[in-house]
């Protein structure tokens, strides 16, 4: 068994070095739980970073990855398998039928689904305004993925600096600035594209108020409203698409993180008025929507349902808010708790990347992110029991108490 010392140096010697990993190599899972090469256990908060929405291991997916990998991994598209055409119509039905979407396309990614979104946007813009409706507006702080048309929506300038020049026609708004909105929005528009809840950003929701303009916009600009629920969809909220808990409806939704429990799948989601917009040779996928990746996809749907999961996120990650801001009265460098269900986030005055590297000794995975925020993406299984677990060793390592009011 190579240590972790021979496994890091080999990639330091052969990768690309894009990621400052944690020293801890993992070797499998159970549930809620990973463990490392040595055997010790830890409690995932992470859950591979929203993917692993049915934990570790979970039987049913085990089977069905073994039984269809022993059928059909890949075909390409060129021809039907069966899982991906019922694939999109369970998706499109819990989108909320009639008043959801009407098509999907499958990708590898969920990046790949914000690129597929935003060229279906422009299609769809041109159709209705000719070439001149091509302009995108985004948000500050927003995060869309790596790839250039997913960069240039990506309002953070760490993550863009040194890849420019960009997509050119985009313009940024302020997170619920209504007024900053309207200004940004015109008939040369294409596209709003935004996180109903910030995920790398920090877990900041976007307002009901500024939503429901953004829909009205949309709808008197004849604009793609396109939702990125890459990370809050799919049932972190509580509700299968993050945007059926905020009352506003968009013409696009890109999805991806757990939809194929760990497997690369990603997609989008359309209405008719836009998937029109679309012909054969368009846009196109090698990978994305194959029959092993669509059927586990179905299976994850079908537990999700059945295990009543989306009860448990909203129960379970009410007590984890509850928890998370009684640590605001008790603990000095505890400052805010944001989010719903189980993407949510507590904003300290300390770094945190400091904290996720102690609660590793402690058995307990935590996530940071902009640089103040511990974010919690727990699997859906995750129970009381293992928030206590988890609560207690925040504690311990934020340390110094809030002293007491004079």
């Amino acid at each position: 068994m190579n240590t972790l010392e021979q496994i890091a140096e080999l990639e330091r010697k052969y990768l690309l070095q894009t990621y400052n990993r944690y020293p801890l190599v993992l070797s499998r899972g159970k549930g809620v739980f990973l463990f490392d090469i040595e055997g010790k256990r830890y409690l995932d908060f992470v859950s591979g970073l929203g993917v692993n929405a049915l934990g570790h291991a979970h039987p049913r997916i085990v089977k069905t990855i073994r039984e269809q990998a022993a059928k059909l991994v890949h075909i390409s598209n060129l021809y039907y398998h069966e899982y991906q055409g019922l694939l999109a119509e369970k998706l499109c039905s819990l989108s909320g039928g009639s008043s959801g979407m009407s098509r999907a396309f499958f990708s590898n990614s969920g990046t790949e689904a914000i690129e597929g979104s935003i060229k279906l946007a422009r299609l769809a813009g041109h159709r209705v305004g000719g070439a001149a409706k091509s302009r995108l507006v985004a948000l500050e702080g927003s995060y869309h993925g790596r790839t250039f048309g997913a960069l240039s929506l990506t309002g953070q300038d760490k993550h863009r600096k040194g890849f420019e020049p960009l997509l050119e026609d985009v313009t940024f708004v302020k997170q619920n600035d209504v007024e900053g909105l309207r200004a940004a929005v015109n008939d040369n528009t294409c596209a709003i594209v935004l996180e109903p809840i910030f995920g790398e950003g920090g877990i900041y929701e976007c307002s009901a108020e500024f939503l429901q303009e953004c829909r009205a916009l949309a709808d008197r600009h004849r604009v793609a409203l396109i939702f990125d629920e890459i990370q809050c969809g799919l049932g972190r909220t509580g509700t299968i698409f993050a945007y059926q808990g905020f009352g506003v409806t968009p013409d696009i939704v890109a999805i991806a993180k757990p939809i194929a429990a760990g497997l690369p799948l990603g997609a989008f989601l359309a209405k008719e008025e836009f998937a029109s917009a679309i012909s054969p040779g368009q846009h196109g996928t090698t990978f994305g929507g194959g029959p092993l990746a669509c059927r586990v996809a179905l299976e994850f749907l079908a537990i999700v349902e059945e295990e009543k999961l989306l009860e448990n996120v909203n129960r379970v990650g009410a007590y984890l808010q509850q928890e998370l801001k009684e640590l605001i009265g008790k603990r000095a460098a505890a400052k805010e708790v944001r989010g719903r269900g189980f993407i949510q986030g507590i904003q300290l005055d300390i770094p945190a990347r400091p904290i996720v590297d102690a609660g590793l000794a402690e058995g307990v995975l935590f996530n940071s992110t902009q640089d103040t925020v511990v974010r919690f993406l727990p699997p859906f299984l995750l129970e009381e029991k293992h928030v206590d677990k988890g609560i207690r060793v925040l504690k311990k390592l934020l340390g110094k108490k809030r002293k007491a009011a004079a």
